[in-house]
């Protein structure tokens, strides 16, 4: 609503403080006389850092399935009710927004409690391995694909049963999000976080959520257009659509497997003064200009 996000504007300028920026830096910078480097040089050091594509390539995944899932699942748990003659068919907008209102409702819920699942359940695993973050991301997408691919299938039969797994999936999908910038922010050096953010938010929204929706519609129209023109063949195309959803969900379960092996290689280069964004030239005229040699 754009009341609120007016009132969420003033509350930010007014009570919260603006800090100084670079505080983070300082540190790295008087370690290595103070260097210098292009948003060319951070942009490959962040294609070199495994860590943070696998990791940007499972929140693409997650935010796949968000779009598809954001646009797609009120209409299809709209049809499931028809199919199960619970509701009327709708042949002219606008139609009922229950479905609507039921699925907001559960993204709410399962989202607030899965994000502070998610965020508790690193903080308390961390403690006994290292490799927590991706691991608990890539368990959570890895549960969440037979999730709603049952939600998908028992919403002919059983529909109540299809709102709990979706449910579930939701909140398995939701844990990950407080976790993947932890793992960002560990394995970025202080001066390109900013770029990795934006590079990782942008490649999120490109290759996920912004075709995802179209992608799954078209999935469906072309289903719909090989069968018979009926409410049962329309809902069965859209749910056989949602499917690669569920694949989707997998791989990205996968590359947060994948960063896990590079965390902590990838964290002790990024909380090492002067490492990661300078190429080798750059290093080696920093480590003679500070007296030290980059060789081994």
């Amino acid at each position: 609503m754009p009341c609120l996000e007016a009132v969420a504007l003033i509350l930010l300028i007014l009570l919260v403080p603006d800090p100084p920026r670079g505080a983070a830096e300082k540190q790295e910078e008087i370690a290595v006389g103070n260097p210098r480097s292009s948003w060319c040089e951070d942009v490959r050091y962040l294609g070199r850092n495994w860590s943070f594509v696998w990791s940007t390539l499972g929140v693409t995944a997650m935010a796949f399935v968000t779009g598809a899932l954001g646009f797609w699942a009120p209409k299809f748990l709209f049809e499931a009710r028809v199919v199960h003659g619970l509701q009327l068919p709708c042949f002219q907008e606008p139609c009922s927004s229950e479905d609507s209102l039921i699925f907001g409702a559960l993204t709410i819920v399962t989202g607030i409690i899965g994000v502070i699942l998610g965020a508790e359940a690193a903080r308390r695993y961390k403690k006994v391995n290292p490799r927590a973050e991706p691991l608990i991301c890539a368990f959570s997408l890895l549960a969440t694909a037979p999730c709603l691919y049952l939600a998908l299938i028992l919403a002919p039969t059983a529909l109540l049963a299809s709102y709990v797994f979706l449910a579930l999936g939701e909140l398995l999908l939701s844990c990950n999000w407080a976790v993947v910038a932890d793992i960002l922010l560990s394995v970025v050096v202080p001066r390109c976080r900013g770029t990795a953010e934006a590079l990782q938010i942008t490649m999120g929204h490109i290759l996920g959520d912004a075709g995802s929706p179209y992608l799954t519609g078209l999935i469906s129209s072309t289903l719909r257009a090989r069968r018979s023109d009926s409410y049962l063949q329309r809902f069965l195309s859209l749910q056989q659509s949602f499917l690669c959803c569920a694949f989707a969900i997998a791989l990205g379960g996968g590359c947060f497997l994948l960063t896990a092996l590079h965390l902590e290689r990838d964290q002790a280069q990024a909380w090492q003064p002067g490492t990661g964004t300078l190429d080798g030239k750059n290093k080696e005229r920093h480590g003679l200009l500070s007296g030290t040699s980059t060789s081994t």
